[in-house]
């Protein structure tokens, strides 16, 4: 069925940016029968979209992408074609605690001289609050467009967990953030094919909102890991007690402890930390999060020698069953078991290439699970994809007296630090 939202442009949508945000909203949105185009200045994704075949893991695209109805295009001028530009550019922060809007800033110096009356601009990728002015007081600058007049501007941020986006792209409410009548109605047309429900607010609300949802479960995360910390310290169990503390208890739940990381948790509270010079909980949360990798090393070192020591790394990537390494912190883990100069250090993560990259000069073999666990004396298991606790399982058969570091508790046997024979009991 044809959806179109306007007959007089050859595209509905143009979305700049086709990453892990703007990809699977742009196959999303052609599935609902919306014409959709793409822009992006990364060569290796537009051969591989443009081929049909998705460049990163992510459910339930495989198939849309392979009928190569989205292409994408590394001309700008692509936009002139579209009624709506959504931008889902990433939004990292310097070195310091301030957000950095360089990508944005290029995205509309690039897009500038396209934009016409009648285009509806998007963003969509988490920002920091003012964010979308700013946008709004650029257009109006360098451009004879006027927001509310000649063109409409809103922040639709996306909330889907990586992963899962073809299921919550379509389940989740839309929060639209506008300063015009114009501008929200034309959003929540464009969004209303494939969101469930829209809700609508001004520009530094809808910003917020993403920023608050993240954090949130940024904050809950460290009191888990802080949690795990103290447990551990008192000899105790930290899976016992909060299988205990959460059963049949109406007022909190305690998440799982882990390695907290990825591109949105462990950068979101900074945006809003950059506008306050005070210590508070979300620079608590930071440095407790942070912390995870340094107390994995330090508490093994309390039971068992790491210095000479063969030890394994299961897992890459920041997030279960996925590719992305971005923010990752097990390059981090992997810096902190290299101080205690083990005599190897072997990294397996099935989800990644032949070859794994701890830093932009620096490259290492990626081993297979069984092949990295094989005599070694250490194995932590850095981050909970499927399958690790059949490895787990091997290990206690053929290395007995291994010992294992599982944050994730993947090997079900409620203890962050102990020996593989613990799975044979």
């Amino acid at each position: 069925m044809n959806v179109s939202l306007s007959d007089s442009n050859e595209f509905d949508v143009c979305i700049v940016g086709t990453g892990r945000v703007g990809l699977p909203l742009g196959l999303s949105m052609l599935e609902t029968g919306l014409r959709v185009t793409g822009l992006d200045v990364d060569p290796a994704i537009r051969a591989s979209v443009n081929q049909g075949i998705m460049p990163f893991a992510e459910p339930g695209y495989d198939e849309l992408i392979a009928r190569r109805s989205f292409q994408v295009s590394g001309d700008p001028a692509v936009i002139q074609s579209a009624a709506s530009i959504v931008i889902t550019v990433g939004t990292p922060l310097h070195t310091h605690i301030e957000t950095d809007l360089d990508q944005i800033r290029r995205v509309l110096e690039s897009i500038g001289p396209h934009l016409r009356t009648g285009h509806l601009v998007c963003l969509r990728s988490t920002v920091a609050p003012g964010t979308t002015q700013f946008v709004e007081k650029w257009i109006e600058r360098n451009t004879a467009l006027k927001v509310g007049d000649s063109l409409s501007l809103a922040f639709c941020p996306e909330r889907i967990a990586e992963g899962k986006a073809y299921e919550e792209l379509r389940s989740l409410t839309q929060i639209i953030g506008t300063h015009d009548q114009t501008s929200a109605e034309r959003a929540e047309r464009l969004f209303s094919g494939l969101a469930p429900d829209v809700m609508h607010t001004d520009y530094v609300s809808a910003e917020l909102v993403k920023l608050f949802n993240n954090i949130a479960r940024y904050v809950h995360f460290a009191v888990a890991n802080q949690f795990a910390l103290v447990a551990d310290t008192f000899g105790t169990n930290i899976y016992e007690i909060r299988r205990m503390a959460n059963h049949n208890y109406p007022r909190s739940h305690i998440a799982m402890p882990g390695l907290t990381a990825g591109t949105c948790l462990r950068k979101d509270f900074g945006m809003i930390n950059e506008w306050s010079p005070y210590p508070d909980m979300l620079l608590a949360a930071w440095k407790m999060n942070e912390f995870i990798p340094t107390f994995l090393v330090t508490h093994l070192k309390q039971r068992v020698p790491v210095h000479d020591r063969k030890v394994a790394v299961l897992g890459y990537t920041f997030k279960m069953d996925t590719d992305d390494t971005r923010d990752s912190l097990v390059p981090k883990l992997i810096r902190y078991l290299e101080r205690e100069m083990p005599s190897e250090i072997r990294v397996s993560d099935h989800h990644l290439s032949a070859e794994i990259e701890l830093s932009p000069t620096r490259r290492v073999e990626n081993w297979t699970a069984a092949d990295a666990c094989r005599d070694a004396h250490c194995v932590f298991v850095a981050t909970n994809h499927s399958g690790y606790d059949d490895v787990l399982n091997q290990v206690a058969l053929e290395n007995p007296d291994a010992w294992i570091v599982d944050i994730w508790n993947v090997g079900q046997a409620d203890k962050i630090f102990y020996q593989a024979k613990m799975l044979r009991d």
